[in-house]
C-alpha cells in the first residue's frame, strides 16, 4: 500500500500557507504583470499545484512538467511567493522520487536555467553588482529544493545499499550455517557407518560362523566369542563417545573421546582372522600421528577389512601401514574376486571422504592379485 498521507498533508499545508499569503495581501517577488491577476486566479494555480504533488510516488516528472504552464501562467500575473513555493515541492519531490535518469534531467535543467539567468543579469544590468543580486535573488529558488532533494536521495541510496549487503550477508551466513550443518551430518554419518559396518557386521557374521563351528573345537568357539565380546565393547565405546559429544555440543566425532586408533590395529585383525580371513598385517612408523590422520588411517582399514569380510569371505589378506616421506602409506590387498568389492555400497565413497577429510589420495580397484585399497595421508596439512 502506498504512503499517501504524508504527502497530501504536506501539500495542504503548502496551499494553506500560500492561501494565507494571498489573504494578507503579501506583495509578489515581481510586479510585472502581463495579464490582471485576481486573489481567486492566484488561489486556483496554487491549488492546481498542490494537487500536482499527490503524484509523487506514480509521475513526479510528469507532475513537475505539467506544473510549468502554471508557474508561467501566475508569472503572467506577477509572481507570486505561493507558487514559487508551490513549484519548489514539485522540484525537490521529481529529484527525490523520480526515476534516476529523471532527476538527472531536472538537475540538468536546473543548471542551465542559472546559466541562463546569469547571462541575462549580466546582459540587462548595468554593473556587475546588480548582476550578482539577480543570480542570488533568483537562482536559490530552484536550486535549493533540487540540492536538498539530492542529498536526501544520496542518503536513501545509501540506506538501502547497506539494507541489501546486510541481507546480503545474512543470506551467506545462513548459507554457512546449513553447510556447516550439512558438513557435520555427514560426519556423523560416517562414524555410524564405521561403527555399523565395523563392529556390527562383524559381530553378525561371526555369529553366523559360530552357528556353523562343530562342537568338538572349543577353542576355536571361545577364540570366535572373544572377538565378539571385543567388537561389541568396542562399538558401545564408540557409540557413547558420539552419544556424548551430541549431548555436550561441543568438538567433533574425530576429538579425543573417539577411541578407534591405529594402535588398536590388532583388535582390528584379530576380529577379521575371526570371521574367516588369513590377514599378515605390517606396522611401521606410526607413534605420534596427528590426531585426525590416526582416525583416518584406522577407519580405512576398517572399512577395508569389513569389505572383505563381507564380499570375500575366507580370502588371503595383507594390511600395510608404513610412514614414508612425510606421508602415511596404507595398502590392504585381498586375493577375493574383484568384483565381490563393487557391492559394498558406501564403504568405498566412506573411505574417499576420510581421506579426503585429511587432504589425502585414495585408490580403490582391481589389482593383479585381486582388489587392492591404497591410500596416501600427508602428515602436515598443505
Amino acid at each position: 500500500m502506498r504512503s499517501w498521507r504524508t504527502p497530501m498533508w504536506h501539500a495542504v499545508l503548502g496551499v494553506g500557507f500560500g492561501a494565507l499569503l494571498l489573504a494578507i495581501d503579501f506583495p509578489p517577488v515581481s510586479e510585472h504583470a502581463f495579464i490582471p491577476g485576481p486573489d481567486w486566479a492566484r488561489l486556483l494555480v496554487l491549488v492546481a499545484l498542490g494537487a500536482l504533488q499527490l503524484l509523487w510516488d506514480r509521475a513526479p516528472i510528469t507532475a513537475l512538467l505539467a506544473g510549468l504552464p502554471l508557474l508561467g501562467l501566475d508569472a503572467a500575473m506577477g509572481v507570486s511567493l505561493a507558487a514559487l513555493l508551490g513549484f519548489g515541492d514539485l522540484l525537490y519531490l521529481a529529484v527525490l522520487h523520480g526515476s534516476r535518469r529523471g532527476s538527472r534531467a531536472v538537475l540538468a535543467a536546473v543548471w542551465v536555467f542559472g546559466c541562463c539567468v546569469a547571462v541575462v543579469a549580466l546582459v540587462v544590468s548595468d554593473t556587475l553588482r546588480d548582476s550578482v543580486l539577480i543570480v542570488l535573488g533568483v537562482c536559490p529558488l530552484p536550486v535549493l529544493p533540487v540540492w536538498w532533494a539530492l542529498n536526501v536521495r544520496q542518503q536513501r541510496e545509501i540506506a538501502e545499499a547497506e539494507r541489501a549487503r546486510a541481507d546480503q550477508l545474512a543470506q551467506i551466513a545462513e548459507l554457512d550455517r546449513a553447510a556447516a550443518v550439512y558438513a557435520e551430518r555427514a560426519s556423523m554419518a560416517r562414524d555410524l557407518h564405521d561403527v555399523i559396518a565395523g563392529h556390527l557386521s562383524a559381530i553378525a557374521i561371526q555369529s553366523e560362523a559360530l552357528l556353523t563351528l562343530p562342537d568338538s573345537d572349543p577353542a576355536r568357539v571361545r577364540g570366535v566369542l572373544r572377538s565378539v565380546r571385543e567388537n561389541s565393547v568396542a562399538s558401545l565405546s564408540e557409540m557413547h563417545a558420539m552419544i556424548g559429544l551430541l549431548r555436550s555440543g561441543e568438538g567433533h566425532p574425530d576429538g579425543p573421546l573417539a577411541p578407534a586408533r591405529l594402535r588398536e590395529l590388532d583388535a582390528l585383525v584379530r576380529s577379521a582372522r575371526a570371521a574367516g580371513l588369513a590377514v599378515s598385517c605390517t606396522v611401521d612408523g606410526v607413534d605420534d600421528l596427528p590426531a585426525a590422520v590416526d582416525l583416518s588411517a584406522y577407519r580405512i582399514v576398517q572399512e577395508a577389512l569389513t569389505n572383505a569380510v563381507k564380499h570375500a569371505p575366507g580370502s588371503q589378506v595383507s594390511v600395510c601401514v608404513r610412514r614414508e616421506r612425510g606421508m602415511l602409506e596404507i595398502e590392504v590387498r585381498s586375493d577375493g574376486r574383484p568384483a565381490a568389492h563393487h557391492a559394498g555400497g558406501t564403504g568405498l565413497i566412506s573411505m574417499a571422504e576420510r581421506a579426503d577429510a585429511v587432504g589425502g589420495v585414495l585408490k580403490a580397484g582391481p589389482c593383479a592379485e585381486g582388489w587392492r585399497v591404497r591410500t596416501s595421508l600427508p602428515l602436515e596439512r598443505r
